[in-house]
């Protein structure tokens, strides 16, 4: 998978400001259910928000880093309890364009 610059990045940030969170991690969490659904997700829409349910900051960051190695995805970005993920679909590429420009 390789890194993302800056201003793509950016794009993708921009591309996510109106999605909600699909995928919420429960008391447990990251479970193999959570993972299974999370990879649904993001076959589907290429990019996602999830919902980080942690107490601690720290636990937050791992979770989202945790969830990108197994998905084998990119940590676009986190506020609080929220995380943008990005993979590509190599079948939909809805945000090949704006990456290439960017």
């Amino acid at each position: 998978m390789k890194s993302l610059s800056s201003p793509q990045r950016q794009v993708l940030r921009a591309a996510a400001h109106h999605l909600h969170p699909i995928i919420q991690t429960g008391a447990r969490g990251l479970t193999d259910a959570v993972i299974a659904e999370a990879e649904l997700a993001i076959d589907h829409h290429e990019l996602i928000k999830v919902k980080l349910v942690a107490a601690d900051s720290d636990d937050r960051k791992t979770m989202a880093s945790s969830l990108c190695d197994r998905l084998r995805a990119q940590h676009i970005q986190q506020i609080g309890h929220i995380a943008v993920i990005y993979r590509e679909n190599r079948d939909r590429r809805r945000y090949a364009e704006q990456l290439r420009g960017a």
